[in-house]
């Protein structure tokens, strides 16, 4: 498998298809690269080479017991581009992933980068504080991690079904490959890296991360998330962006780039192309 380690140990695994202008994707909590797979062949077929990786922690990466923060999410995706000697870089983050494509650009500046896009998003702040009230309490996540601690197994099963890819609405038919293909990629990665990334995506900061970005971003995201609520993320990450086009979806889940994998590619492809 290719892998790269980091500074502190880690084994990083990627995956790297294709020729041309490269899109490197990250992924959502607790998933891996696999998640990617629908976005990750449109795009090879359109003539982009195609790259994603397993955060640390999760999918086929290394299971360690620290480093489950923002900060070294970033420079493990610093790591995999430089190591790839990437250049003219379209990021692209889905959920926590957009987190970290956001730290990551201002923590590491956008010399190598050209646009991004971030879906279904977490910044600028998930967790509601005297600045941010449109958040959410920090029960909500306590709640997170206790289901997490209690039975993962279970809790894996309860996400997909239900509120992250919108199978708990009226009308909306589940796919049992679908949830089982989420709970696949969660159980492969660590309990304890996944316990620490639910304080990583709901208690960082992105304010000020937002404010840094000079590039193109799009920013995608449904007034029906129910995972990250809109109101409190893509309107708000889009004004604090210096050049952020917000795209809004009326009725996606917060797994729309599986769900919806026909609309969310065919608006990527657009901006990129733009």
């Amino acid at each position: 498998m290719p892998t790269i380690t980091t500074k502190d140990g880690v084994e990083i695994y990627y995956k790297d298809w294709g020729k041309g202008q490269p899109i490197v994707f990250s992924h959502g909590w607790p998933l891996s690269a696999d998640d990617w797979d629908a976005q990750m062949l449109f795009f090879l077929g359109h003539g982009y080479r195609v790259i994603a990786h397993d955060r640390r922690g999760h999918g086929r990466s290394t299971q360690v017991g620290d480093g489950h923060d923002m900060d070294h999410y970033a420079d493990d995706l610093a790591a995999v581009t430089a190591h790839l000697d990437l250049s003219n870089v379209i990021h692209v983050g889905h959920s926590t992933g957009g987190g970290e494509v956001v730290h990551y650009l201002a923590r590491h500046g956008q010399s190598r980068v050209t646009k991004a896009a971030i879906i279904s998003a977490v910044p600028p702040l998930m967790l509601k504080t005297a600045a941010n009230p449109l958040g959410l309490p920090k029960s909500v996540f306590d709640d997170l991690q206790a289901q997490l601690a209690t039975s993962r197994t279970k809790f894996y099963r309860d996400l997909p079904e239900g509120p992250f890819y919108g199978y708990n609405r009226p009308g909306r038919k589940a796919s049992e490959a679908v949830i089982a293909n989420w709970w696949r990629q969660g159980m492969m990665g660590g309990a304890k890296a996944h316990y620490d990334g639910i304080v990583a995506f709901s208690q960082t900061d992105f304010t000020e991360d937002l404010k840094k970005i000079t590039v193109p971003v799009l920013v995608m995201h449904s007034e029906d998330d129910q995972i990250v609520p809109y109101v409190a993320a893509g309107p708000l990450s889009a004004k604090l962006l210096k050049n952020g086009t917000l795209k809004t979806y009326k009725d996606f889940p917060h797994g729309m780039p599986t769900t919806e994998a026909a609309t969310i590619n065919a608006d990527l492809l657009a901006f990129l192309k733009a």
